[in-house]
């Protein structure tokens, strides 16, 4: 069997950019992190880094065994985590993971009611994934997964909440704002404002402007919905947004993306038997609508 403790310093070494700095954050010495290194290098026959001047360089094996510890250990310390939980009484905990960037109003009415009903259940939700949505999904990394584009996998069922349409999000005074529905030419000039997802996930560009053979004039990115509604109402961009995000924004109006982009948001969780409080949580989610 493995020793972690080699896949603990390879994760640490990694994040923290050397192994001073590594043995810092373990609380051990420089030569206690050499030693167990070498151990292990020993013992397998294996060696995991090389030397290039001052800096470290992982072998292929030192690469396969970073990736096993990045999947691996953030399960063993969710477990712990458990144990924890249940050594304090607590009945569980349920995380969630976000792909729905404007999904936060959506999410806090489940919320609500679901902390509620179970008051013993510890609740987390992220939209930090090391190797994205699905893959923290099957790496138990968390519970359920809202998503508005779901990726199907054998032992990954989902569920659709509520149906929405994309539209482009204009300023009531902007040029495209008296149009019955936009052209990909018509995106031609402007500045589009996305969240920092890549290309290849956007529907304005997969479903629209690429099979046009369009593109924007700019193309930024924000984090916030509420920084993107905020330049969009200014007139210096667009944006392709839910049409329910936009029914209470003023100065600002949605305006359809040629033949209509409908999407819907899901809930992917994995096949099998869960816990009581994760079957209660995709119920509520099931009948909250915006």
């Amino acid at each position: 069997m493995l020793d972690l403790q080699p896949l603990v310093i390879l994760r640490e070494i990694h994040r923290t950019g050397s192994l001073t700095q590594a043995a810092e954050s373990l609380c051990l010495t420089q030569s206690a992190v050499s030693h167990a290194i070498r151990r292990f290098e020993q013992r397998h026959g294996v060696k995991l880094w090389e030397r290039e001047g001052h800096k470290l360089r992982l072998t292929l094996v030192g690469d396969y065994l970073l990736a096993l510890a990045q999947r691996v250990l953030p399960q063993l310390e969710h477990g712990a985590s458990v144990l924890e939980d249940y050594a304090r009484g607590r009945r569980g905990a349920i995380r969630i993971g976000m792909e729905c960037h404007p999904c936060q109003d959506w999410l806090m009415r489940v919320v609500d009611p679901f902390l509620v009903e179970w008051p013993d259940v510890e609740l987390d939700v992220t939209t930090a994934f090391q190797f994205g949505g699905l893959a923290a999904l099957l790496g138990h990394e968390i519970d359920v997964l809202v998503t508005p584009d779901p990726i199907e996998r054998p032992g990954i069922e989902y569920r659709p909440v509520f149906d929405y349409e994309l539209v482009l999000a204009v300023a009531d005074t902007h040029p495209l704002a008296c149009k019955t529905r936009v052209e990909p030419d018509d995106l031609i000039s402007e500045t589009l404002i996305t969240y920092p997802v890549s290309r290849e996930r956007l529907d304005i560009y997969t479903r629209f402007l690429v099979p046009a053979h369009a593109m924007p004039r700019r193309h930024r990115t924000v984090e916030t919905t509420d920084l993107m509604l905020r330049m969009v109402a200014s007139g210096r961009a667009v944006s392709a947004t839910p049409d329910w995000l936009l029914r209470k924004v003023e100065g600002v109006r949605g305006v359809p993306i040629g033949e209509g982009i409908p999407k819907s948001i899901h809930l992917g969780q994995r096949v099998g038997n869960s816990p009581a409080y994760v079957d209660g949580f995709m119920e509520l989610a099931a009948n909250v609508r915006l």
